[in-house]
């Protein structure tokens, strides 16, 4: 066991890097399990940071965007307190040396993206918001002393007393060792969401559900874990993750057509390619199903600018063999972003002393049942602020020596049949359409797979997760957002409200649904 004064991080993407610099003089002690900058999926993030910059657009518009898009469930006050305060965010991001796109007289470029009404989304160099804001962050960090990051290091459960947290166990994330626990003051969780749960994925390898299961296993309330953003525009040329064709495309007018050439977004919104993101995802999934391969075609409305404008995809297409100047890019849905997650309220704080969280990983009640594009990098930025200010006022300002980490021998990795079969019953059965019987069956096999492999927190904290996404899914007998249920297509004005779960009633779930398969 080690004790430290320092406050730990769990995870190294946009929100815990912002939180560090936040909390700095306080000392932190950040737990990464990859290099920095390797491995979050706030690096990867291609649209960019949703804020009202322009002079024509306003806090009020983005929040009443953000209230639609969330289908009946997202809270009005957050949205409200988020949106308010996006401008301040981007300014001081661009004090850091974040080189968002300017204009000739040095304006912000805004993009327009899906269900926005107007163009309020902040790029850096087309594609590259993510990776350019991490590394501005990751340059901050490097002159920042009072941070310490322990690399290589994967967070495996929570320690508490009573409804307290009071430290976090981690293993070496690339070798089998056994736990050190690291008891601390404070406990912030930043890392990542749940989309390497499913086997079609925008997400980073390891960004499988790890933090909100282990969160919950922990007694943490959970919410909206079945609402599950689906991204439409995947590539699909057999990568995993699979790249992603960003939402900027369709922004700048590229289409989306079948295999016969035909645009069928026309005939399925008003909106057409710029419809919510659930709506696009099912009807590319229907494509796919009818074996119609969907595919996004950029060239009437970008040319050779899509080779300059957006370089992540034209790299993706070279890599792949494609020329996106005079071909269409293949695409299918692949699961990207997870509106539930760990409940926090506006401060960051979660329903257990001792333990805040920001980022994917949170629900706050910012996204409802369909995340509004490019808040979820703005949400992180947000919350990381009020959760690293909410630590600060309740802790001294102390100094703390770093922190020596010697991993005992023994442990375990997943098992990979495990997770390539938790994965595949995840697509199969809970993605962008589901049914009861499906979702019974998919929480069955989640329970054989976590019986065989109990002995594993890490697969656990899988497992956890996907029970509450099923469970979740299953109790709520309506289709909202990014929860479609065939065998319930309609949505239920009664069951507009947040979902609020705890584990031990999704597995009170699963345990009914087992006996129905039986």
């Amino acid at each position: 066991m080690i004790r430290t004064d320092r406050i730990v991080i769990v995870g190294a993407g946009l929100g815990a890097l912002y939180a560090a610099l936040e909390l700095a003089p306080r000392p932190v002690l950040m737990i990464s399990p990859e290099a920095l900058g390797d491995g979050a999926s706030s690096a990867w993030a291609q649209g960019g940071v949703a804020a009202a910059m322009a002079a024509s657009d306003s806090p009020e518009a983005h929040a009443t965007d953000t209230v639609k898009a969330g289908a009946g469930t997202v809270d009005a006050e957050v949205a409200a307190m988020v949106t308010r305060v996006a401008r301040d965010h981007i300014l001081d991001l661009t004090s850091l040396g974040t080189p968002f796109d300017r204009d000739d007289k040095g304006g912000y470029v805004m993009s327009r993206e899906a269900a926005h009404s107007a163009a309020r989304v902040v790029r850096v160099q087309g594609d590259q918001a993510g990776k350019q804001i991490m590394e501005t962050l990751i340059a901050a960090l490097r002159d920042t002393p009072s941070v310490q990051v322990i690399e290589g290091a994967l967070a495996t459960r929570l320690e508490s007393e009573g409804d307290r947290v009071t430290g976090v166990w981690i293993t070496s994330a690339h070798t089998p060792s056994g736990e050190v626990l690291i008891e601390a003051p404070a406990v912030l969780l930043a890392g990542g969401g749940s989309g390497g749960l499913y086997a079609h994925t925008t997400n980073p390898p390891r960004i499988r559900g790890q933090v909100i299961g282990m969160a919950a296993r922990a007694g943490a309330l959970m919410a909206d874990p079945e609402f599950v953003q689906f991204h439409p525009t995947g590539f699909d040329i057999g990568e995993d993750p699979a790249p992603l064709a960003t939402e900027a495309l369709r922004g700048e007018g590229a289409v989306l057509i079948n295999k016969a050439g035909e645009r069928f977004m026309l005939n399925v919104h008003p909106d057409a390619e710029l419809a919510p993101r659930d709506i696009v995802a099912r009807a590319i999934f229907a494509e796919t199903q009818a074996g119609n391969r969907p595919m996004l075609d950029t060239c009437a409305a970008l040319g050779a600018r899509v080779l300059t404008m957006f370089p992540s995809v034209a790299e993706t297409c070279a890599r792949a063999g494609i020329d996106p100047v005079a071909d269409p890019i293949p695409v299918a849905v692949a699961a990207h972003y997870h509106m539930g997650g760990i409940a926090a309220n506006q401060a960051g704080r979660t329903s257990l002393g001792g333990l805040w969280v920001c980022g994917e990983a949170s629900s706050t009640g910012l996204h409802g049942a369909n995340r509004l594009a490019s808040n979820g990098l703005l949400e992180a930025l947000v919350y990381a602020r009020n959760a690293a200010g909410d630590i600060a006022g309740t802790l001294p300002l102390t100094e703390a020596a770093p922190v020596t980490i010697r991993f005992p021998d023994g442990g375990s990795t997943p098992d990979p049949d495990a997770v390539a079969d938790l994965r595949q019953t995840m697509t199969t059965h809970v993605g962008v359409r589901r049914t009861a019987t499906g979702l019974k069956t998919a929480l069955a096999t989640i329970a054989r797979l976590e019986a065989d492999h109990a002995h594993d927190p890490s697969f656990l904290n899988m497992t956890s997760t996907a029970t509450l996404i099923a469970a979740a899914a299953l109790a709520r007998e309506e289709s909202r957002g990014g929860h479609w249920r065939d065998d319930f297509p309609n949505a239920n004005p009664d069951l507009a409200h947040r979902t609020l779960i705890h584990l031990p009633d999704a597995l009170a779930i699963r345990a009914a649904a087992a006996k129905d398969t039986a």
